[in-house]
């Protein structure tokens, strides 16, 4: 049996030992819950949050004034810089991670680009925020999304490489 062979068979064993001595039954046993807790709370607070966005359409005045404006802009531009070289170096790597960093950066993207289109005056700043939109923000978003959403690309293991030593003779 080859090193590797040994370490799947170690491992496997030693997953279905922890979980008869943890008492519970293994992953692949497991009855999964059609809704937990964590799930009802994520749900309760999408709904709470929905009928928070109206009170602020009706209460909100029309228009404000913030003091820290390009502190907030420039701060939504770092953070989607971050994402792109996050994503870059994870991808390079080969790094699963880059699907979270991906989809985050998506997010930004698209966040920034609503609020550059809601935040525009009329005419010239508003022609502006469109292009960046359609021409820069969306894209890139679009790009984000398909880096977090591609299918990972790992080959099948064959039925040879889950034969033990003992097994092949």
């Amino acid at each position: 049996m080859s090193v590797i062979d040994r370490s799947a068979a170690n491992a496997q064993s030693d997953s279905r030992n922890d979980s008869a001595v943890a008492g519970r039954q293994p992953a692949q046993h497991r009855r999964r819950l059609p809704c937990r807790w964590p799930e009802l709370a994520l749900i309760g607070c999408g709904i709470a949050v929905l009928a928070w966005a109206f009170v602020l359409c009706v209460a909100l005045p029309s228009t404000a004034t913030a003091a820290h404006w390009s502190a907030a802009w420039a701060g939504l531009d770092v953070m989607e810089a971050l994402g792109f070289v996050a994503t870059g170096v994870l991808a390079a790597r080969g790094d699963l991670r880059r699907l979270l960093s991906a989809a985050a950066t998506s997010m930004l993207l698209l966040v920034d680009s609503w609020f550059d289109l809601m935040t525009a005056g009329p005419g010239r700043d508003f022609a502006v925020a469109l292009a960046m939109a359609c021409f820069g923000e969306l894209p890139l978003a679009v790009v984000c999304a398909v880096v977090a959403w591609r299918p990972l690309r790992v080959p099948a293991p064959t039925v040879d490489h889950w034969k033990t030593e003992d097994s092949r003779s």
